[in-house]
């Protein structure tokens, strides 16, 4: 996971506010409710000692969300006097929090997103096709992702494209006529993959329709691109194709999840480049040797680590920073100092779920050197 949309928000002193919210409207009275939760969630963060020009930041957004029925949920990050980074969802949050810490809470925000990459989905017919390219902003600035870009592809051949019935004399040539446009068609629906899947970065393609079209898109795209083509035979439209997506889409994320997991078991089976447990992988954080971290998904996870104002003063006791020079070393959790350590050094995050073999692990990185 890509954590670079991160960094603009540690450039805030702290304390940070973090805010998950639910905002969802389901009776006559919903958005009454929604109020009555954000009250209750504000008077969390003021008991916390949240400084109340926080807490007026958070409340404009809240307010104007309620008002104009934006979200289902919203995450938002406060401090210095200003939203620094806020997240509209379409769905409530998994669970409510309000919280107020030297370092914003962001693990639970990264476990909604998910692993996401941009990806395209292809209808294709005898006339053309659609394709729909799916990229997921993740900017400072990014209160939600854009919609889709949809781009209709159609067809240079019109005719013939229905092959004739039985017992015409040219029966032959014109289904060789009918069979060559299809395919005509089809392959400028697969030039149009290619270069939308090189613009965008597309690290998946689901190809849905005419299986005689779908042959002809594949012939047009690239040895790479071709490996990461997943065919469907479901209808390019609906519930059904909707729900196959979404399979795909789990599947791919099981992938990548996994290939990062065997990848730290090979190193540090080997006894290079990984490490487990908290105090090594925050000595390794602290050098910025992490490629990639490896955490649980731990809402309740007791695990503290000290923290500094810069993002590399990381360490697992507060006398590690002292002899670095840091006054004042705060206690924080062990996943908001990891997270801010390894994003602003480029490094990416796995979360692990429970049913892998990492998931008794809590910490690890794989590092760079």
């Amino acid at each position: 996971m890509d954590l670079t949309f991160l960094k603009p928000l540690y450039a805030g002193s702290g304390p940070f506010a973090s805010l998950y919210l639910d905002l969802t409207r389901t009776t006559e009275d919903a958005a009454k409710a929604a109020e009555l939760r954000w009250r209750a969630r504000r008077g969390e963060l003021a008991a916390q000692g949240a400084p109340e020009a926080d807490l007026h930041a958070l409340e404009a957004v809240v307010m104007e969300d309620l008002r104009d029925r934006r979200s289902e949920g919203l995450v938002a990050f406060a401090t210095d006097g200003k939203v620094a980074y806020l997240r509209r969802m379409d769905r409530p949050p998994r669970a409510e929090q309000a919280r107020c810490a030297p370092l914003p809470h962001v693990l639970p925000l990264l476990a909604e997103l998910g692993e996401r990459f941009p990806y395209l989905v292809v209808a294709v017919d005898r006339r053309g096709g659609k394709i729909t390219c799916f990229a997921p902003a993740d900017g400072p600035d990014a209160a939600a992702d854009p919609p889709p870009q949809v781009v209709e592809v159609a067809g240079d051949e019109e005719y013939p494209i229905h092959k004739p019935k039985g017992g015409d004399w040219n029966q032959s040539r014109y289904q060789r006529a009918v069979e060559e446009a299809w395919k005509a068609n089809a392959r400028k629906v697969g030039r149009k993959v290619e270069a939308l899947a090189r613009r965008c970065g597309a690290e998946l393609v689901i190809l849905a329709g005419d299986p005689h079209a779908r042959s002809a898109v594949l012939e047009e795209l690239g040895e790479n691109l071709l490996a990461h083509t997943v065919e469907t035979d479901r209808g390019p439209d609906g519930a059904g194709m909707k729900a196959e997506v979404a399979r795909i889409l789990e599947l791919k994320r099981a992938e990548r999840i996994m290939r990062v997991a065997e990848r730290f078991e090979r190193e540090l089976a080997a006894g290079r480049r990984a490490v487990t447990g908290l105090p090594a992988t925050a000595e390794a954080a602290f050098g910025g040797r992490v490629e990639s971290l490896l955490l649980d998904e731990d809402p309740n996870a007791p695990t503290r680590l000290w923290v500094g104002p810069r993002p590399h003063e990381i360490a697992a006791s507060p006398d590690r920073l002292r002899e670095l020079g840091v006054e004042e070393p705060a206690e924080e959790r062990a996943d908001a100092a990891l997270i801010r350590a390894v994003a602003a050094t480029d490094g990416d995050l796995t979360i692990l779920p429970a049913i892998t073999p990492q998931a008794e692990l809590g910490v690890g990185a794989v590092l760079r050197y």
